[in-house]
């Protein structure tokens, strides 16, 4: 009788280019119907990363090609010591803010816009957005998000930033009529973007489950090739598998694993956009 057995592909680090830092795990002002972090019923959380952890990461890694470090959680700007952290984290590299926008008006703005003129490096956003149409999206984040989200567009690029829409595709639509939509109505409140502002990931469910699921082992790039996020707990491979034993690297960079099974359902997500899910192509800006 023959027998199958299924063996998990191997991906390896080729160069830590990416340095996410969980802020807080579970910290959050939004219950995202398709976030894959799994919240308390209390909203009273304070599980924040030491400053001293994120010294220590960034001392441990300072002979590493790090291009950019991300902000992100839960929501990253929650954390009491959000604007030390920054400050710390742009003396090294550029930093990216992944944020669902609630905190930035145009005050904030100004302020981030101030940190960054601070630094040699650039500071960017990644605002989490998911339907051009405010109802649906609301639907998917919670009332008032959809606005949020486009009023923090329009006092970033007040003071000259250039941010990111980090679209899941909740309701599995075209991407191409999902950009398009996106650029027009970014264009009507002022904004004049292109498809590199527009980051649409497909969304894990995990709710589905099917034998057909699994996809082909080819990528393009994954962010455990070129990345490793930082925990209060230690080292895990991407922000997906972040406190997962699955996903866990070492307790500190002074000594972390290169190599990572892709054997969640979190890899399959990833697998399927066969690109880099949390990290930016820095190269599309540079075309």
């Amino acid at each position: 009788m023959k027998t199958t057995i299924f063996q998990a592909p191997v991906c390896e680090l080729k160069s830590l280019n990416n340095l996410f830092i969980e802020m807080t795990a579970k910290n959050c002002n939004q219950r995202c119907k398709h976030c894959y972090i799994e919240f308390p019923l209390t909203k009273k959380v304070k599980d924040f990363i030491s400053q001293d952890t994120v010294k220590k990461a960034l001392n441990d890694t300072s002979s590493e090609p790090l291009q950019c470090i991300y902000l992100t959680g839960a929501e990253p700007m929650t954390h009491p010591d959000f604007n030390s952290i920054l400050r710390l984290c742009l003396k090294r590299t550029n930093v990216c803010i992944c944020t669902n926008a609630t905190f930035i008006n145009e005050k904030k703005a100004r302020f981030l816009k101030r940190v960054e003129d601070e630094s040699q490096y650039e500071l960017i956003f990644k605002l989490s957005i998911d339907h051009y149409d405010e109802m649906k999206n609301d639907d998917i984040r919670g009332r008032g998000s959809y606005r949020q989200v486009l009023h923090a567009v329009k006092y970033l690029s007040k003071y000259d930033f250039n941010p990111i829409l980090s679209i899941t595709n909740y309701y599995n639509e075209s991407p191409d009529i999902l950009k398009a939509n996106f650029i027009s109505i970014l264009d009507k409140i002022g904004f004049k973007a292109d498809e590199r502002n527009i980051s649409i990931n497909e969304w894990y469910n995990p709710s589905v489950h099917s034998d057909d699921t699994l996809p082909s082992f080819e990528w393009e790039s994954l962010d455990c090739e070129y990345g490793r996020i930082l925990s209060e707990k230690g080292i895990y491979s991407c922000p997906f598998l972040v406190n997962d034993h699955r996903g866990r690297c070492g307790s500190s960079f002074a000594d972390y694993s290169g190599r990572i099974s892709l054997e969640t359902p979190y890899c399959n997500t990833c697998l399927k956009n066969k690109r880099q899910v949390f990290s930016i192509n820095f190269s599309v800006f540079n075309s």
